[in-house]
């Protein structure tokens, strides 16, 4: 399973429309992690699992979903109701209740994967506004095997950061 993960476009429809329409056939399961600032009516959204961000007012949104996929259980929310910017604990509990193995958000705009236990934590960065040590506008792409997840992260004209590529076994 290949997972597409981008957040954090603060208006820019047109990146978010060509990331989807680069990566159609490429993936199994496109995923925004809100702060979109575009409609939930939007047509990009469709086949698109999008959440609200903080700063997304259109009340079609939800705060948060959970995926089930053959090989995961994904919990997907920007992060602004879990605290994130002070640490994953609020949203671990939230993937123990959800029994998420991945969790995707957004939020701070900074580049971040980190397993915890059996689950992983990842945070595309923002697409649009990157902040923090790696200044690059980024999303990401996660495959999916029985046995590990491979993250690679790209900049926003799609090559890849090649220092930001990870393996972490199940």
């Amino acid at each position: 399973m290949k997972y597409l993960i981008v957040s954090d476009n603060h208006g820019n429809r047109q990146i978010i429309e060509q990331l989807f329409a680069h990566y159609k056939n490429e993936v199994d399961e496109m995923i925004h992690c809100g702060d979109s600032e575009l409609p939930s009516s939007d047509p990009l959204w469709q086949g698109v699992h999008v959440v609200t961000g903080n700063c997304d007012y259109d009340s079609g949104y939800q705060t948060s979903l959970t995926i089930a996929t053959p090989l995961d259980r994904i919990l997907v929310t920007h992060g602004h109701l879990y605290d994130v910017r002070f640490g994953l604990h609020r949203l671990s509990l939230k993937a123990l209740e959800e029994k998420a193995n991945l969790v995707f958000f957004g939020h701070t705009h900074m580049i971040g994967c980190e397993k915890v236990g059996n689950t992983l934590f990842l945070n595309p960065g923002s697409i649009a506004q990157p902040r923090g040590m790696i200044q690059e506008k980024s999303y990401c792409i996660v495959e999916s095997t029985e046995d590990a997840w491979k993250v690679q992260y790209y900049r926003a004209d799609f090559t890849i950061l090649p220092e930001l590529t990870f393996e972490f076994k199940k």
